[in-house]
């Protein structure tokens, strides 16, 4: 079947020999395995975590978490109650470079409010 298949194809490309065939077929398998490759792989991800100290405010927190993090004022106080309790609490997971910003920003309202609050990024595993 296989003489068969590469005569119908040698009398439709006359030119052609059964050399460059074989090696088209190679490069058509090799574009799709390197098609299967290149799909879109998730971004890995990071958790934000804001850490607990003796002098920012519990409202500050609430803040920071309601207006930065987009969370309801019921999650808000769920984590701000964990950072006090545990020492750190979870504000979101997202990829690397939102949650640098977010730190970031973060830093910059707790310095412009005169508080010492901190967080940092860890891998979301």
């Amino acid at each position: 079947m296989c003489c068969l298949w590469l005569g119908l194809v040698a009398k439709r490309y006359p030119n052609r020999r059964e050399e460059d065939m074989s090696k088209r077929e190679y490069e058509t398998e090799g574009v799709a395995s390197i098609e299967r490759e290149a799909r879109i792989k998730e971004p890995p991800m990071y958790k934000v975590m804001l850490l607990n100290d003796d002098y920012t405010t519990m409202e500050f927190v609430i803040v920071v978490l309601e207006s930065l993090f987009r969370k309801t004022r019921e999650e808000a106080q769920q984590i701000m109650l964990a950072v006090h309790a545990h020492g750190s609490g979870l504000a979101g997971v997202y990829t690397k470079e939102v949650a640098e910003t977010k730190v970031e920003t973060v830093h910059a309202m707790a310095r412009q409010n005169e508080f010492p609050l901190r967080c940092k990024i860890e891998p979301d595993s």
